[in-house]
C-alpha cells in the first residue's frame, strides 16, 4: 500500500469520527430543547395551579372581624379566659376538619370515617 492511502485513511476516518460527535450534539441539544419546552409547559401549569389555589383560600380564609376589646383579658375571670381558650381551639380544629373533607372531597379521595363522624356530631 502506498504510503498516501494511510493519510486518506485517517482523514475518512477523523471525518466520520467529527460526524458522529456532531450528531450526537444535535440529538443532545434536541433532548435538551424538548426538556426545556416541558419544563416550560409545566412550570406554566404549576404556576396557574398556584395562583388559583391562593385566590381559593384568599376567598375561603376571609377573616371575620375581632369582637374582643384588646385588653379585656386583663380584667376577665381565669375561667372566662379558659372558656374563650378552648372554644377557639374547637373553632380552629373544626374549621382544619372541614378543610381537610373539602381537599378530600375536590381531589376525589376516600374520606376518613373520622372526619365523617365528626361533622355528623357536629351538625
Amino acid at each position: 500500500m502506498p504510503w498516501w492511502s494511510w493519510i486518506l485513511i485517517w482523514i475518512a476516518l477523523l471525518a466520520v469520527s467529527l460526524l458522529f460527535v456532531a450528531f450526537l450534539a444535535f440529538k443532545l441539544w434536541q433532548g435538551a430543547m424538548a426538556t426545556m419546552r416541558t419544563f416550560s409547559h409545566v412550570s406554566a401549569e404549576v404556576t396557574q395551579n398556584w395562583d388559583s389555589s391562593l385566590e381559593r383560600a384568599e376567598v375561603q380564609h376571609v377573616t371575620e372581624p375581632r369582637n374582643v376589646v384588646p385588653g379585656a383579658a386583663v380584667f376577665a375571670t381565669p375561667e372566662k379566659m379558659k372558656h374563650d381558650y378552648l372554644a377557639a381551639k374547637e373553632e380552629r380544629r373544626f374549621a382544619r376538619l372541614q378543610r381537610r373533607v373539602a381537599r378530600r372531597k375536590e381531589r376525589g379521595q376516600l374520606q376518613s370515617l373520622r372526619d365523617i363522624e365528626a361533622l355528623q356530631d357536629v351538625g
